[in-house]
């Protein structure tokens, strides 16, 4: 049998953290994380990164990694994790993933094109062209260069929009030309699942948590990287509306509110994602170690 990677995945407030710990932590592996964000230094609080304490049970890998200024994509992910996954799997026979980050475990589990990588030069162009002239002139300039990607993409998410638009000019063709689509094979099995709450419940846990951050400090965390709020590090909910209550657009009630709101959006997202996905096994909040448990068993010798 191939060893086998455990998939926690699933919207944001659902509790994949600590399942994962319990179960790494029953099973004796390590934890892969895959969020986009926890991947990074001075977050803890926004990001809902693992504790001291939580990374003290088990060892995370890709937490707490970066430098809020260095630029990490989904592909860097894809290469790091499966240089590092054998020496696992070598030793425990298995592994867990965790994260909420779809494009990083869709990396992992399927891979991803081959796309050049940017440099600081055109990273900084394809910028400013969205920063100075909005979301519209990111739009005209993807319509020109890849127009049968324009015809596809998201026109709203200006995160792809920048990105397409790197790799037009970083490769010097259409971004739709480099999209295979394929599916590489990969040498273990794999388990994907996510803890199934109904929406009210889900929406309820977001907001408590929204709760929570505040209270443990998130104000004084966005505080202290206000000054490189131009980062793409820093784009992501949580310090957006923190970084506009600073500038005086929204008051500190509001900005508060639009979090708990941004992040329910969020949500939706990530929900919709999954379902595309018919691999997920979807557990019972009030069972899912156990359930869990069965299905790893079930897979491994």
């Amino acid at each position: 049998m191939k060893p086998l990677l455990i998939v926690i995945t699933g919207p944001t407030g659902s509790g994949k953290t600590s399942l994962a710990i319990d179960m790494a932590e029953r099973i004796g592996c390590d934890i892969i994380s895959a969020d986009s964000r926890q991947i990074y230094r001075h977050l803890p609080i926004g990001t809902a990164a693992p504790t001291p304490e939580q990374k003290a049970r088990v060892r995370h890998h890709f937490v707490d990694m970066l430098e809020l200024d260095r630029y990490y994509s989904a592909a860097q992910f894809e290469t790091d994790v499966m240089a590092m996954l054998p020496g696992l799997m070598q030793r425990d026979g298995c592994a867990v993933m965790c994260g909420g980050s779809m494009m990083y475990v869709d990396a992992v589990v399927h891979g991803i094109d081959e796309l050049p990588t940017i440099s600081d030069a055109i990273r900084t162009k394809a910028l400013d062209i969205y920063t100075s002239g909005g979301i519209e002139a990111i739009r005209e300039r993807l319509r020109q260069l890849d127009p049968d990607y324009y015809a596809e993409v998201d026109l709203c998410n200006h995160k792809r929009l920048v990105h397409a638009v790197e790799i037009c000019m970083q490769s010097g063709v259409p971004y739709s030309t480099l999209r295979t689509g394929q599916v590489k094979e990969r040498p273990f099995d794999v388990l994907k699942v996510s803890v199934d709450y109904s929406r009210d419940e889900l929406f309820g846990r977001i907001n408590a948590r929204v709760d929570t951050m505040i209270a443990m400090g998130l104000e004084d965390e966005a505080r202290s990287v206000y000054h490189l709020r131009h980062l793409n590090s820093l784009n992501t909910v949580g310090y957006k509306e923190m970084f506009q209550y600073f500038d005086g657009s929204m008051d500190r009630d509001t900005a508060i509110a639009r979090i708990a709101k941004n992040t329910r959006v969020y949500a939706k997202k990530q929900l919709t994602w999954l379902k595309r996905d018919p691999s997920v096994c979807y557990l019972d909040p009030d069972r899912s170690l156990d359930q869990l448990s069965m299905l790893i068993s079930q897979r491994l010798p």
